[in-house]
């Protein structure tokens, strides 16, 4: 069993994995794909063609459905093309043999290398170890079993992935092995390794539109709680395009923190400190990484409509706030990377937005 990150095909399901949703199917659960038909069209037309590049770097802002696009294409190509209707596309029917045993990570030729938390363990683990992947590529050593012949891995993502296991994939799709297909997903892929970015196919995959993202919140089946239209439409009006984000906007303390951060941000540059001290302590908590995200994404949503709302100031009058965004920026990384306590972050924050000229 891997030490940390990554999960075998014969291991019992994990308590977490990253990425999960509350009450939402994972991504290799659903079968529906809302949106991106460029990305699907170019798949469909390289498996109609005979010629599938054999590693694919699928790029583009989290939670917008890339994983899902990775898995619906793995449905597709473990499946035996006998049994499909039209062996050129990527519909796969739900109860299809192939869907449930994807959805189950139970095909002997799909591996899904991410981070996933072990038996027993309080938290997931914060990287993909190296353990881990060269545990999951060795099913590339492995002759594929079925009529279809591929072997699929999906690295979700690839920025959890540490030196080690990045060096130990791109090994593996530096000398591919026959039939062989890599699922390579990134929120950021500017920052992989060149060397991994150069042997890959290329796939950008935009965020959705607001009706999209409706449509697909909608269409999530039971537990999930239907929400309420006021709280959809706001949640929809600041997701920017990701499914993820709008669904962690939909709690209520997630609304309640993105709500308080609004209101002390419209108040530069003179908010309410006791109200900011407040807020910092709320953040604070061990348990508050994504609500810290939510206010942070709130801040560069509040320095992006300021410097598009006084563009015609010219850059010497915007420059202080585009220094002090950096800031915060650079501050937050440091207290993640370090673990630094979250509230001296949150009032220098407003200080940096109030002391930059409106």
């Amino acid at each position: 069993m891997p030490p940390d990150g990554g999960r075998s095909r014969k291991e019992a399901p994990s308590e977490a994995e990253a990425g999960d949703l509350a009450q939402v199917p994972r991504p290799r659960e659903q079968t529906r794909l809302v949106g991106h038909e460029a990305a699907q069209a170019a798949f469909a037309a390289a498996l109609a063609a005979g010629r599938l590049h054999h590693a694919w770097l699928i790029g583009g802002p989290p939670g917008i459905g890339k994983a899902t696009l990775a898995y619906r294409v793995a449905r597709r190509l473990v499946a035996d093309p006998r049994s499909l209707a039209a062996p050129d596309r990527l519909d796969l029917p739900a109860d299809h043999p192939a869907a449930r045993q994807v959805a189950a990570l139970s095909h002997p030729n799909l591996i899904a290398l991410r981070r996933v938390q072990a038996p027993g363990a309080k938290t997931l683990p914060t990287r993909i170890s190296v353990d881990a992947a060269r545990e999951a590529l060795a099913l590339f050593a492995t002759t594929a079993g079925g009529e279809g012949g591929w072997r699929v891995c999906i690295v979700d993502s690839a920025e959890d992935l540490n030196a080690n296991s990045a060096n130990a994939l791109l090994k593996m799709i530096e000398e591919p092995p026959p039939r062989a297909i890599f699922l390579i997903v990134s929120h950021a892929p500017g920052r992989l390794l060149p060397t991994i970015r150069s042997r890959c196919r290329a796939l950008p995959v935009r965020p959705l539109a607001e009706a999209q993202v409706r449509t697909v919140i909608e269409g999530f089946p039971p537990p999930f709680p239907r929400p309420e239209a006021a709280a959809l439409a706001r949640a929809l009006a600041l997701c920017e395009g990701s499914v993820a984000r709008a669904v962690a906007l939909l709690d209520p303390p997630t609304q309640a923190v993105e709500a308080e951060v609004s209101a002390l941000l419209a108040a530069l540059p003179d908010p309410d400190w006791r109200r900011v001290l407040k807020l910092g302590e709320t953040l604070a908590g061990r348990d508050a990484e994504p609500l810290l995200a939510t206010a942070l994404d709130a801040i560069q949503r509040h320095v992006a409509a300021e410097i598009d709302r006084r563009q015609g100031e010219g850059p010497a009058r915007l420059l202080p706030l585009v220094e002090a965004a950096e800031r915060i920026a650079a501050a937050a990384r440091d207290a993640a990377v370090y673990n630094l306590d979250r509230r001296p972050l949150v009032l220098a924050a407003f200080e940096a937005l109030a002391g930059a000229p409106r």
